[in-house]
């Protein structure tokens, strides 16, 4: 870039616009090397912040900018710089603390094409600042309609090339008169998604680690107070044997439990990774500025007093996760139990539970703090061990999501467990879990929710939906903390079932009877239990074993052992392990009705593969078991793209979209109001959601190769008539207004003439009243199976599309299933069958089979709509007929809505 300012204003494509400042680019990034950073617009009161960091820019940084020496700017280039429209001429920063590190900004040249330049600090260079700013400056030209990039790179400026080549968007190059001229084509590809997935996985796993893996700590508010927060933490931490320093803060003692305390964190002489925050609320923030100035990569605050309770806490909350990231750091907590790492190389039991189980496989996160240590004792009584565990508290910035992050990276961790209250960004979340589930099991228990984040009861959607979106990610739901022990100790011993046969062998036939019903009731397929008496000994055992496990229709086998009299276990549990070794069958047992990892069955002095877990009750046994083989079922299956769709016109989808919101925010039409040109330029911005809006449902939908049944709506009997005979009979007679239809008995079938027709149209209105609106429509070919397809643009998880059979007693109990759009086929087939009342659709109870694979193609394309268009607040057939040649549409109803901002999980990275 060669830099050239004009003090005009724009190059010849200015609007005079008034320049609005668009705070939805505001975002906190988590930068490559794990730390955090600000980045915002720039505003004219960041002049004096531009010339700082201009003079600590090196000679060759500003050569490769200017392509030229430039010692200073001149107040009029500061002027320039800083003052922009947010239309044509934007420029983003990037701030950590006070300071501006980074500066991105786009010159519009022509009609959807801008001239880009960035500026990075020496000192802050290859931290990914450059790839994160790019990132949201696309976002923001692409609101405004720019579709290209044009830079002119020195040859030598590797890294900018670097930076514009690897961003995954189409880049073409040439060289004339000594530059480089890129042009980076602006539309979002396969690429440019993956690129951003990958650099956000690696930038948040890298941010955990340095929490999970400090090299030291620091305990702020470490008093000598016995069972004071901030001693239990220093003892815990000593007590580990943390393989690094460790230094308590205090401001008025010298020592804390023997150990040397320092007034504050930037008194001690050596580098701190992470600190411990134990002091009253009130002074948390100061503390997090002194870490940021001591350079300390993360803290973790166990001090209460924020969000849980109230407002005002809730405020104090927020400027504390806004002060931490703005000073670059990642922030465990507040009012959280600690964290935990078990590895050898680093022993660190940051938390205030004097118990952490010992080492396993298992990463644990909860975001309950009071329920945390309970937790921790539980894993260790059941010597399952753990990897790593943190506990989120209010989790007012690290969350689950940047814990599946780390997880998926961490080779000592295979199986993962989560305790949510809510859900902050359950969108990402859904994403982040069907990524990793394929390689690593996440089970989760979800409950009722809490003030903060997303509950259960917050979210648009109903429980039950939130279960079948965790199907659809691949998550076990399970129902309370026990079955979340009981599943995670089946998966971290054992290998996953092939499928559903379940071998049984028992000492007791009333045992073995109780766990053949718990499998039938769980949807398992049990043998005939092997029952081989009270008196039966490892011999015995081991045989009747080895004989289910070597049957090609076993899949996993759970054996009971309760002799009535104390026995030779020993030699029993000897037997089970020597016989399910290398099997590659899971084997479970309810053995002598212990709970956990028992000694004898344990592979090893800590708990290792090939160790068998055992359950007080075979029906405990039975459920987890039958958790894993619904997860080994989902796992089994390939990974699917949503299909291409060659016949749909999604640009046309998107114009149609654009103009119902224009002519409904320009009805007023008063003297004053905006001008088309500023309609939509305040759509593209994400103005302020209005009411909902209607739309032609029936040409929406034909955008994507969905016809909707012809209706006519009539207003008199002869105007029904009239309709009919158009049509064809013979018609149906039907409530049009959605209200009115939602009712039973508002539809009259197969009227073939005239009378008939004159007949129900009395009828209805005498029903409904007079004026309620009725519809004329041809019968559809029967026999057909009523179904109802919906589709919400959820707040919290995005565009979700419902399929529900049209059955009165099926809309009664709520048989819906959910799924996130967009759908594979293989979502769309998972999504049919995941209601009750699916056997209806393949041939049962009477009804002739019908074309599923239609009604799956209908859902993939309404999914595509609604992932293609987040103005759609809402649309619903209702109903289609699903019949043995194909599905018809009978009704459509479509509302738009103007989107607040980007979807949770869209858009350039951002922390939530």
């Amino acid at each position: 870039m060669d830099g050239r300012v004009s003090a005009s204003g724009t190059r010849g494509y200015a609007r005079g616009v008034e320049a609005h400042y668009p705070a939805h680019w505001e975002a906190d990034v988590v930068l490559a090397d794990g730390g955090t950073a600000h980045v915002r617009p720039i505003r004219p009161a960041d002049a004096d912040r531009l010339r700082a960091f201009y003079s600590r820019l090196s000679e060759e940084t500003i050569y490769f900018r200017f392509f030229g020496p430039r010692p200073r700017l001149s107040d009029r280039e500061v002027a320039w710089f800083t003052n922009v429209d947010y239309v044509d001429r934007v420029a983003l920063i990037t701030t950590i603390g006070t300071e501006m590190v980074a500066v991105i900004r786009y010159d519009r040249t022509g009609p959807g094409e801008a001239e880009v330049a960035f500026l990075v600090e020496d000192a802050h260079q290859g931290r990914g600042v450059a790839s994160v700013l790019l990132e949201h400056l696309a976002a923001t030209a692409r609101e405004h309609g720019i579709e290209r990039f044009v830079a002119d790179v020195l040859p030598a400026n590797m890294k900018m090339m670097g930076v514009l080549r690897q961003a995954g968007y189409t880049a073409e190059s040439r060289f004339a008169d000594g530059v480089v001229r890129m042009t980076l084509d602006l539309t979002p590809t396969d690429v440019s998604a993956e690129v951003t997935t990958s650099r956000e996985h690696r930038a948040e796993a890298r941010s955990i680690a340095r929490l999970l893996a400090p090299g030291s700590v620091a305990v702020i508010g470490a008093s000598r107070e016995p069972g004071g927060i901030g001693q239990t933490v220093l003892r815990n931490l000593l007590a580990a044997d943390f393989t690094g320093p460790v230094y308590p803060v205090h401001r008025e003692v010298r020592a804390v439990a023997g150990v040397r305390a320092y007034p504050s964190v930037t008194a001690i002489d050596d580098e701190v990774d992470l600190a411990v925050v134990a002091v009253p609320a009130g002074s948390v923030a100061d503390v997090v500025k002194e870490c940021a100035e001591k350079g300390v990569h993360g803290l973790v605050v166990v001090s209460s007093g924020f969000g849980e309770t109230g407002a005002e806490g809730r405020a104090r909350q927020d400027e504390l996760a806004g002060i931490a990231r703005a000073y670059g750091l990642r922030m465990v907590g507040p009012n959280c139990l600690g964290i935990a790492n078990t590895d050898p190389a680093v022993k660190l039991n940051a938390t205030l539970a004097a118990t952490v189980p010992g080492r396993g496989r298992v990463g644990f996160f909860s975001q309950s703090g009071a329920l945390g240590t309970a937790l921790l004792q539980r894993v260790a009584q059941r010597g399952m061990g753990i990897s790593s565990f943190v506990s989120a508290g209010n989790r007012a910035d690290v969350s689950g999501n940047d814990l599946l992050q780390y997880w998926e990276e961490d080779t000592s961790t295979e199986v993962i467990l989560l305790y949510l209250e809510s859900l902050g960004n359950p969108r990402k979340f859904a994403r982040l879990a069907r990524r990793i589930a394929r390689a690593k099991p996440i089970v989760v228990v979800k409950s009722g929710g809490t003030p903060t984040g997303h509950s259960a009861r917050e979210l648009g959607l109903p429980d039950t939906a939130i279960s079948s979106l965790f199907e659809q990610a691949g998550l076990i739901r399970v129902d309370d903390l026990i079955q979340l022990f009981d599943v995670g100790q089946l998966l971290a011993f054992q290998p996953l079932p092939a499928g559903p046969r379940v071998g049984l062998v028992t000492n007791s036939d009333a045992l073995g009877l109780l766990a053949a019903d718990a499998c039938a009731s769980a949807g398992l397929s049990p043998g005939t239990p092997a029952n081989l008496g009270p008196r039966a000994g490892a011999a015995e055992f081991g045989a009747a074993l080895a004989e289910q496990l070597a049957s090609d229709s076993v899949d996993s086998a759970v054996v009971i052992y309760m002799p009535p009299l104390p026995g030779d276990s020993d030699d029993v549990a000897a037997e089970l392990l020597r016989v399910s070794e290398a099997t590659g069958k899971p084997v479970l047992a309810t053995f002598e009705g212990h709970n956990g990892m028992h000694p004898s069955l344990s592979v090893g002095a800590t708990p290792g593969r090939g160790s068998i877990p055992s359950y007080p009750a075979p029906e405990e046994a039975v459920r987890a078991l039958a958790h894993v083989v619904r997860y080994a079922s989902w796992r089994s299956h390939p990974v699917l793209a949503p299909p291409p769709l060659d016949d749909i016109d999604t640009d046309g989808a998107r114009d149609l979209v654009r103009q119902t919101l224009a002519a409904a925010a320009a009805e007023p039409a008063s003297a004053g109001s905006a001008s088309g040109g500023e309609t939509s330029r305040a759509l593209g911005s994400f103005a302020e959601p209005g009411p909902p809006v209607e739309v032609d449902a029936a040409e929406l939908l034909s955008r994507y190769g969905l016809s909707v049944w012809p209706a006519e709506v009539v207003g008199s009997p002869e105007e029904a008539v009239e309709a009919a005979g158009r049509f064809g009979w013979p018609v149906v007679l039907k409530a049009a207004g959605p209200e009115a239809a939602g009712r039973a008995g508002t539809v009259r079938l197969g009227l073939a003439t005239p009378d008939g027709v004159r007949h129900a149209y009395a009828e209805l209105t005498e029903q409904l009243g007079a004026g309620t609106e009725l519809a004329v429509q041809r019968m559809a070919p029967q026999p057909a199976v009523p179904t109802v397809v919906g589709v919400v643009e959820d707040p919290a998880f995005g565009p979700v599309v419902s399929f529900g059979l049209g059955e009165v007693t099926a809309r009664l109990l709520l048989d819906q299933g959910f799924r996130l759009a967009p759908l594979t086929m293989e979502d769309a087939g998972a999504l049919v069958r995941s209601v009750r009342a699916a056997p209806l659709l393949f041939g049962e109870y009477g009804y002739p089979p019908v074309a599923v694979d239609a009604l799956e193609d209908l859902l993939v394309r309404v999914g595509r709509m609604a992932s293609d268009l987040p103005e759609m607040a809402r649309l619903e057939l209702d109903q289609v007929l699903v019949g043995e040649a194909g599905v018809i549409i009978l009704g459509a109803r479509a509302t738009l809505r103007t989107p607040p901002g980007p979807r949770l999980d869209g858009g350039p990275r951002r922390l939530a």
